[in-house]
This record gives C-alpha cells, sequence and structure tokens, in this order.
C-alpha cells in the first residue's frame, strides 16, 4: 500500500494532476463507509445517516 501511494503522488506530482486527490479521498471515504456499514456495530448510526 505504501508504495501505491509513493508511486501515486509521483505521478501527481509530475504530470501536475492535483485535481485527482479529491476523487481519490472521496473513493477511500466511500469504501470505508460500505466497509463498516456492512454488518458492524457501526452500521445503525451509519444508515441513520441516509
Amino acid at each position: 500500500m505504501l508504495m501505491f501511494l509513493k508511486e501515486f503522488w509521483t505521478f501527481v506530482r509530475v504530470r501536475k494532476k492535483f485535481w485527482l486527490f479529491p476523487i481519490m479521498v472521496m473513493m477511500v471515504l466511500l469504501g470505508a463507509l460500505i466497509v463498516f456499514g456492512q454488518g458492524s456495530a457501526i452500521a445503525p448510526f451509519i444508515y441513520t445517516l441516509f
């Protein structure tokens, strides 16, 4: 995972594609929401948000 982040940072810095950061952050947050919403103790609190 650390290698991916290093390569991603190098790609963004060299290609000047800083608009990719908000997209990646939203994808990680949405993925975490899906994982934690599947059946954990946090699920009832997540469902009340929607």
